[in-house]
């Protein structure tokens, strides 16, 4: 295995931590195995602290395909919470409003959640990393900063409700789509159209394009996996 010369490396992204501080510790570990400096890397697909799964990471020349790996399909399981929203849209902030729900019900959802599949448009989350003004959207509203995001066009192949509980107002769902999709923003805009409120309490990506989740070395198990490769080369 060249990591000069490029490869792609699929880790499952441990919760709480973010796609580049992934990133770093891999880095960090492959370099001082290959007794470089610094590996030259990058990550194709961000996916937020609270979000787990596959994570992309190359190496080398493969930095020249993270374009092309960013437009993969990618596919989702995401929990929601009905009833409720928080400025993230997920559990990073606490829940700033309450809705009613007692009009919800399974078919409801489900007859909903068909609106959004195919070609649509969605507006950013506010804390995310888009750009307004050249400034990181989050970086403003961390400051207090007033936010305004245009809606994008996006492409969102299934939505496939996986589980409802009246009694908890909870969902789970799976959830196939294009590159930009926001499953916070989605989580938003099917609370919406529920004619309440949603947020997400979990998110996993299972799958970019071909590489799934279940194939993805954990970061705990990443040390012994390069110490079995067989390195043909390393340059600084």
């Amino acid at each position: 295995m060249d990591f000069n010369e490029g490869t792609v490396i699929a880790i499952d992204k441990p919760y709480r931590m973010s796609s580049f501080g992934a990133l770093a510790h891999v880095r960090y570990l492959l370099s001082r195995h290959l007794h470089v400096k610094r590996v030259k890397m990058g990550h194709a697909g961000t996916l937020d602290p609270l979000a787990t799964g596959v994570l992309l990471l190359c190496t080398g020349k493969a930095t020249k395909q993270i374009e092309q790996l960013q437009a993969h399909t990618k596919e989702y399981i995401a929990t929601l919470k009905l009833g409720a929203t928080t400025a993230s849209y997920d559990r990073e902030h606490t829940v700033n409003f309450t809705y009613p729900t007692r009009h919800i019900t399974r078919p409801l959802v489900e007859e909903t959640l068909r609106q959004f599949v195919g070609d649509i448009m969605q507006v950013p989350p506010e804390f995310s990393a888009c750009k307004v003004d050249g400034k990181r959207a989050y970086h403003l509203m961390r400051k207090g900063s007033e936010v305004v995001l245009k809606a994008k066009p996006l492409h969102v192949d299934e939505i496939e409700l996986l589980d409802f509980d009246p009694q908890s107002m909870t969902m789970a769902i799976r959830v196939v789509c294009g590159k930009g999709t926001y499953i916070r923003a989605l989580a938003r805009d099917i609370g919406m159209a529920l004619d309440s409120g949603a947020f997400l309490t979990s998110l996993r990506r299972t799958r970019v394009g071909d590489y799934r989740v279940e194939d993805c070395l954990t970061l705990e198990a990443f040390p012994e996996w390069l110490s079995q490769q067989d390195i043909t080369s390393t340059h600084s």
